[in-house]
């Protein structure tokens, strides 16, 4: 065997020596029972035209590769955001060991979250009891000062109530009744992962705050609130911080996971970094105002802000791009009546000649794009300022309202009249897109790669190349420290973007005294 202990090989090119190709020949010729790769190759050409497209956009009852993830996903990574808080999930421990990898492969860092293990008895009976262990060995075991509890599918279709559980708990001695234990119900089957990061945040902040305003004043302590969202760039929430402390802003980012989530290999390991104390939280009904950085995601969470706390939370849209920093620096400017700094105006004015020198090889390009209702709008918003043309724009976990939003900012400019935007649709229905309304890039997560491959398989004229930007990034390293918010986060994705469009003129044109009449060393 080719594969022998002082010279270990990876899957690639592993696989493609001779005895491995034999041996996955006659697994597929003995075993497999597989069409003719002619049949295959007909059915393949079928699914990239355009009567598969209609066919595909008229079902209903399947969803293939949905470009979103599930509620408690979101709710374990806002309460990742608190201090020495464990996220406990009320449910299955598979569902858990998927929240938990799935960050792995994104952040590669060890992510804590403790579910109580329910299993047929309990899908049965209940999970009252899982509940009262669940928690009692949680706070013994971890040691945490706060646990934030969410649901899964089986806890919410049995109808287990997660207030009635934590209190017999706490009742019964499991947990001190003292200890805060804020809660969310996020049944995976409706919403996505944003809906549960929104209903987490809520439940923290009402935990807190609810029954204890009497002394509150808005604006009594100066500061004003950040609440990042579903956030999985950790250079957008150390951005964000830049940009108020060089305005001198005192603020409460609530719910920040930085820490947690990049902890350095010093040989200590931490299951508890950083993150939003329980004291800003209690504080922060004080604040001048609360902003949230992801409208689109956070309509229970700033609910609750307006009606119970009375602050204004003042709409803003997602600060990427040019024209919507400036719309979030201009509202802390008016809630806190401090100037924008002149660093930030230095690197707004860098940005723009950043813009000015990449505009001529943007222009025109056509971008299809896929993920969450801000990330996506933000991205929309910034390509149309670049020039750009995003022709597919798709968004899963959007709703009527964020599509005719959609709209209406797309027909404001030229480069937005040919665009389709289509919510609730998943990334097979953007695989035809790809096919029957070709642009010259895709702009999503890791997922793209494999339509990327489909559309290569077609023919190279046919190939859509993938821009790696939103969540999940798993086949990419330490992309998720880099920021999408601000001067800055418009810079780097400025950056990205026109290179993958010289990179892509490089590779058409390498053909010597064939293609390289446009194989230039300066551009």
């Amino acid at each position: 065997m080719s594969q022998v202990v002082d010279k270990i090989k990876p899957s690639y090119p592993l696989f493609r020596e001779d005895e491995y190709k034999d041996m996955l020949g006659k697994k597929k010729a003995e075993f497999e029972e597989a069409h003719s790769q002619e049949k295959i190759d007909e059915t393949f050409l079928w699914t990239t035209s355009e009567e598969y497209k209609d066919l595909n956009f008229e079902r209903e009852a399947l969803t293939v590769n949905p470009a979103k993830a599930c509620q408690p996903l979101g709710a374990v990574l806002c309460s990742l955001g608190f201090e020495k808080t464990m996220p406990y999930v009320h449910g299955s421990q598979g569902c858990v060991a998927y929240f938990r990898t799935y960050f792995n492969r994104h952040f590669k860092e060890p992510v804590s979250c403790v579910s109580d293990s329910m299993t047929e008895d309990a899908a049965v009976f209940g999970g009252q009891q899982n509940m009262k262990d669940g928690l009692e060995n949680c706070k013994a075991i971890y040691k945490p000062d706060m646990i934030a509890v969410s649901t899964t599918c089986m806890a919410e279709v049995i109808g287990d109530d997660l207030n009635a559980f934590i209190n017999n708990s706490k009742k019964e001695g499991h947990v001190p009744e003292e200890f805060p234990t804020p809660y969310a119900h996020t049944p995976s089957f409706v919403g996505s992962h944003t809906t549960g990061w929104d209903n987490m945040f809520e439940g923290i902040i009402r935990y807190f705050t609810l029954n204890y305003m009497e002394d509150k004043e808005v604006g009594s302590n100066g500061k004003i609130n950040i609440v990042p969202g579903f956030e999985t760039y950790l250079g957008n929430y150390r951005v964000v911080k830049r940009m108020l402390e060089s305005m001198d802003v005192d603020y409460t980012l609530l719910s920040d996971p930085t820490e947690v989530l990049d902890t350095p290999a010093d040989g200590e390991f931490r299951m508890y970094a950083g993150g939003t104390t329980q004291d800003e939280v209690k504080d922060a009904p004080n604040a001048l105002d609360t902003l949230f950085l992801q409208p689109w995601q956070s309509v229970k969470s700033k609910k609750f802000v307006k009606n119970t706390w009375k602050q204004e939370a003042a709409s803003i849209n997602i600060p990427m791009g040019l024209d919507w920093t400036d719309e979030f620096l201009m509202a802390v400017t008016k809630a806190t009546g401090k100037p924008v700094s002149e660093e930030l105006a230095k690197e707004r004015g860098r940005l723009v000649d950043m813009m000015t020198d990449s505009h001529t090889w943007l222009h025109g390009k056509k971008f299809g794009l896929y993920g969450d209702p801000d990330f996506v709008m933000g991205l929309t918003k910034f390509l149309l300022e670049l020039g750009a043309e995003p022709t597919v724009i798709l968004c899963n976990n959007a709703n009527k309202r964020w599509r005719k939003a959609m709209e209406a900012m797309l027909a404001e400019s030229p480069y937005g009249t040919n665009s389709e935007v289509h919510i609730g649709k998943d990334l097979w229905h953007f695989r035809s897109l790809m096919f029957t309304n070709k642009p010259d890039f895709m702009i999503g997560n890791s997922y793209g790669k494999f339509i990327q491959r489909d559309t290569l398989y077609k023919g190279k004229e046919f190939e859509v190349p993938l821009i790696r930007l939103g969540f999940p990034i798993f086949d990419r390293h330490h992309l998720h420290r880099q920021t999408t918010h601000g001067y800055e986060g418009a810079m780097q994705m400025l950056t990205t973007i026109v290179n993958a469009v010289l990179e892509r003129l490089d590779e058409e044109t390498r053909g010597m005294g064939t293609t390289d009449y446009n194989y230039d060393l300066v551009r």
